[in-house]
């Protein structure tokens, strides 16, 4: 059975190298996957098709709530959505960071592609210079229309 590890950035960024030596190509996306739902699966399923491993940053508790999400958010703690990502057959490595984006994380790691969704033009997704300036490439994954952890929210809170 297939479960991604779950590790901090530091660690994770000699195996990364190792791997990319071997040829493998890192694909990194990040968010806060509150609710995991079907846009998030696909998501990270295209993300992963694009190379051969599939890194998963995920913001923090702190870093959700400083998002102005709203002060309810995350609905899910940090441990349990990085579990459940974990448990997904497309992703292979899943990291935590705090900071209010992962350019941090992005440094550190240096994947060969990194990927947002769609509502993410490609010349504002951060990280993007690190990732370009070894050669590699920025995508922008297409979202599924009206499917989002807040839309699922708003539609609990009118039931």
């Amino acid at each position: 059975m297939h479960r991604a590890i779950i590790t901090q950035p530091l660690e994770l960024a000699s195996t990364l190298r190792a791997r990319q030596q071997a040829g493998e190509r890192v694909v990194f996306t990040n968010g806060c996957f509150d609710i995991l739902h079907v846009g998030h699966v696909r998501y990270l399923q295209a993300a992963r098709d694009l190379g051969d491993l599939l890194v998963v940053a995920v913001n923090s508790d702190a870093s959700v709530q400083s998002l102005s999400k709203g002060p309810e958010r995350p609905i899910i703690p940090q441990e349990q959505r990085m579990e459940v990502l974990a448990a997904l057959g497309c992703v292979d490595f899943v990291v935590l960071f705090s900071e209010n984006t992962p350019l941090e994380v992005i440094e550190m790691l240096q994947p060969d592609l990194l990927v947002k969704g769609g509502y993410w033009s490609v010349d504002h997704i951060v990280g993007r210079e690190v990732v370009e300036s070894r050669g590699g490439r920025v995508r922008s994954i297409p979202l599924i229309p009206d499917i989002s952890t807040s839309i699922i929210i708003q539609r609990i809170q009118q039931s």
